[in-house]
């Protein structure tokens, strides 16, 4: 019995089998990928609750509802500025803001710009409604830095002239220090800009503007929380807490921002139980924002599921 001789359509058919396990990798790792990140957001906020966030609630809740609604503007700040970014940019439907918000939770509390990486790997996902993602969502990355350490340097600018009586030699040396590494870290990317951006010129300069109002939103809604809890408090000391945040979210690598900030806010400006306190609430309550959101989503999701 002869075997049949083998035809170029035959071969093309067993090359493309061979291939197949791979192709079902390749789409399959962004599902996993997202999958791995979500499980980590969870872990990490029940972490961070039960260690430190739990004490927060446990101690004054601020009165004033004006406290809570200001909370909620700053806390929306992020995601739905990087909404309206994308809106601009991919015409993103309604359904990105959930993203949006996953993108957030993950950047506080797994580590620094793994939001990121889950939000392109969701555009991936969605290749009809954008061909190259990777490009638009690294510049929007990159801008966010530079605007945000923009406005970091003006912050130091007008607040330190302030704070300076507050501060010791050895504080305003890192302090200093703090605002070069800042500066350093921004400067390459302008200087280069030609060949790290794939925008262009007019959309990343309205990328930058979106970036720089809602950063100014975000320090300006939290610092009104903070006055609608303690209206005694001056406001110079409002605008040194507010200038000391954004430095500490400056800071790479760190997981939980809105902790290590407590713990500045305390040894920097500790004479005041009660400001303790609220920084501890306002920490553990952007914790279980992030908590709630999640288990939402996971409830959304499974009934999506389901039905």
């Amino acid at each position: 019995m002869t075997t049949p001789a083998a035809t170029p359509e035959s071969e093309e058919f067993a090359a493309m089998g061979g291939l197949e396990p791979i192709e079902r990798i390749k789409r399959r790792w962004p599902v996993l990928l997202g999958a791995a990140l979500s499980v980590l957001m969870v872990v990490g906020l029940a972490r961070e609750l039960l260690e430190a966030g739990l004490a927060g609630l446990s101690r004054t809740v601020p009165d004033s509802p004006l406290f809570y609604l200001a909370f909620a503007v700053a806390y929306l700040a992020s995601p739905v500025g990087d909404f309206v970014i994308f809106r601009r940019l991919w015409q993103l439907p309604v359904a990105g803001l959930g993203a949006l918000l996953r993108k957030r939770i993950a950047n506080d509390v797994v580590i620094g710009y793994s939001g990121d990486v889950y939000f392109y790997v969701w555009a991936r996902q969605r290749m009809k409604m954008v061909t190259s993602p990777f490009g638009a969502v690294k510049d929007v990355t990159i801008l966010s830095g530079i605007a945000a350490n923009s406005l970091t340097l003006l912050m130091i600018a007008l607040v330190l002239p302030i704070a300076s009586d507050l501060l010791s030699r050895s504080d305003l040396r890192m302090v200093a220090l703090s605002a070069a590494i800042i500066f350093a870290l921004s400067a390459p990317f302008v200087i280069f800009s030609k060949r790290v951006f794939s925008l262009g010129r007019r959309q990343l300069w309205q990328v930058f503007g979106i970036h720089a109002v809602r950063f100014v939103l975000d320090s300006a809604a939290l610092a009104l929380a903070w006055h609608f809890a303690m209206p005694d408090v001056s406001l110079g000391m409002w605008s040194f807490l507010v200038a000391g945040r954004l430095l500490v979210f400056r800071m790479p690598l760190i997981p939980n921002k809105e902790l290590v900030f407590a713990t500045f806010a305390i040894l920097f400006i500790g004479q005041s139980e009660a400001l303790g306190d609220l920084v501890a609430f306002t920490s553990a309550l952007n914790l279980l924002c992030h908590l709630v959101l999640i288990a939402l989503f996971g409830l959304f999701s499974l009934i999506k599921t389901r039905f």
